[in-house]
């Protein structure tokens, strides 16, 4: 398969960074920035989409990604983000960023997602053992402008609103709703203290109990079901679904290519014990990377199989291995997720990583974005025969993680959605950025939200093209495909 390089957009690169001087600023004068920022880039700006006479080939974009994966899972990839126009759109963060570089900037920087799509919100549990709704995916986090993250946001509301059959008028109800609940928590994370502000959090059960009217029945009952069933997912239970007894051992159990133990990849014995002391290595490494207490907790398990596993969509083809570590016995399971960390598909746009760890940087941004995060949070670097190395970041497999089915939502329960995830955003972006720059750069009005509103509709007119050029590439067998249903 040839890969062909993409053209790059012709606006200069900005490098981003984020601003630790804003206390040396009173609120007043930091209002004023983002009021000078509205004169320089009005509201209405942002509704703009008119793809670059340059714009480069998606299709090649998505190639050049499929350089530095698996080889064999790269199809697998395409497989998935053919299925739909919602799954190409999941997978294509890198085309948009490109698309995103032309479009008009303030120049107020946060920690941004880089990929803010509805299936990257979801539910898990925190060291608390609350249930809370967060941002959970950011393996293209890195400083940058707050603006791409909404638009990444309210296209995938459109995207997915199109997909389950709602007419326009929903659609822009939906778009407009979920911007203006971004726009006017700002606000109000603009009149708080720091640590009001540091100490804001999704609760589920809060929520639950405070917005019942927002939900029909029906609804809340499907939510209520969802909430306990995450409550279920957690390593136990990943013992049960992806293990299986040997010699009175848990073993993860094949499923290529989803699925592939060490032990099949690695069959010579001499070999895997090689192996198995490198991974005994790493962990210890990736064990420097936690606070103390958690060090001491994890030194508390004992490695006992690991496997290649495939996930998501757009991570299909990056190397993700999940790692089964026993405590006590065999009932004191702990499942880690390490997933590589490549270059931020935002970097070639905002410039690279202060961090020369991309896994680092993974974990720098969660911890930045997220009001709670996995106690096990690390990352680590691992070396390669050609003497260079591969980045990873290490996780929870499953800790009570749960996200909702976009798919089957009607146009109230995607526009209550819609509004949760703008919510948790605004949060996200507050933590980091110029939070009354923002607020003051957005105003009272609902000129933001329209413009927006604009915007996705025209950038889900674009990804529907791109999608239909997946197709075509396929079928001319420009790149190939495989399916893993």
């Amino acid at each position: 398969m040839s890969v062909t390089t993409a053209a790059r957009p012709t606006r200069p690169e900005h490098r981003y960074q984020l601003d630790t001087g804003l206390g040396h600023l009173t609120p007043e004068e930091r209002a004023v920035r983002g009021k000078a920022a509205r004169a320089e880039v009005p509201l209405e700006s942002h509704a703009e989409f008119e793809p670059a006479p340059d714009r480069p080939d998606p299709i090649a974009l998505l190639e050049e990604q499929g350089a530095s994966r698996v080889p064999n899972l790269v199809p697998v990839r395409y497989g998935r983000m053919m299925a739909s126009q919602f799954s190409y759109y999941r997978g294509a963060a890198l085309p948009m960023a490109a698309d995103l570089a032309t479009t008009p900037v303030t120049g107020l920087a946060v920690q941004a997602c880089g990929d803010a799509h509805l299936s990257n919100f979801g539910v898990f549990g925190s060291a608390e053992r609350r249930l809370v709704f967060d941002v959970n995916d950011f393996d293209e986090t890195t400083p940058g402008p707050w603006e791409w993250d909404v638009k990444r946001l309210a296209a995938s509301l459109e995207v997915a609103a199109r997909e389950n059959g709602f007419p326009g008028k929903k659609r822009r109800a939906i778009v407009a709703t979920a911007v203006a609940q971004y726009r006017n928590a700002m606000r109000s994370f603009a009149d708080m203290t720091n640590l009001e502000v540091w100490y804001a959090t999704a609760d589920m059960d809060l929520l639950r109990q405070q917005n019942p009217a927002q939900l029909k029945a029906r609804q809340r009952k499907a939510v209520d079901k969802g909430l306990a069933k995450a409550r279920t997912k957690d390593s136990m239970q990943a013992v049960d679904k992806l293990t299986h007894m040997v010699d009175g051992k848990p073993k993860i159990i094949a499923d290529p290519p989803l699925i592939v133990p060490a032990d099949q990849l690695i069959p010579d014995e001499i070999d895997r014990k090689r192996f198995e002391g490198l991974i005994s290595d790493l962990v210890a490494g990736y064990r420097r990377t936690l606070e103390t207490d958690r060090r001491y907790l994890l030194e508390q398990y004992e490695f006992c199989d690991m496997a290649h596993k495939v996930v998501g969509v757009g991570s299909v083809g990056t190397r993700c291995w999940i790692v089964l570590m026993l405590g006590r016995d065999t009932g004191d399971p702990l499942f880690l997720q390490v997933k590589e960390a490549q270059d931020s598909v935002l970097c070639r746009y905002v410039g690279s990583s202060k961090y020369s760890n991309q896994g680092q940087r993974v974990v720098a941004g969660q911890r930045l974005m997220q009001a709670a995060s996995d106690i096990f949070l690390g990352w680590q670097r691992v070396p390669t025969e050609d003497n260079g190395h591969r980045d990873f970041y290490v996780r929870q497999l499953r800790d009570w993680k749960f996200s909702l089915d976009v798919g089957a939502m009607i146009p109230r329960g995607l526009r209550v959605y819609g509004q949760l995830c703008g919510w948790t955003l605004a949060r996200a972006h507050a933590r980091s950025g110029d939070r009354i720059a923002i607020a003051a750069y957005l105003g009272g009005s609902d000129a933001f939200d329209q413009a927006i509103t604009q915007f996705a509709a025209a950038y889900a007119d674009q990804n529907a093209k791109d999608h239909e050029a997946l197709l075509a590439a396929v079928k001319s067998g420009r790149i190939m495909a495989e399916s893993d249903l």
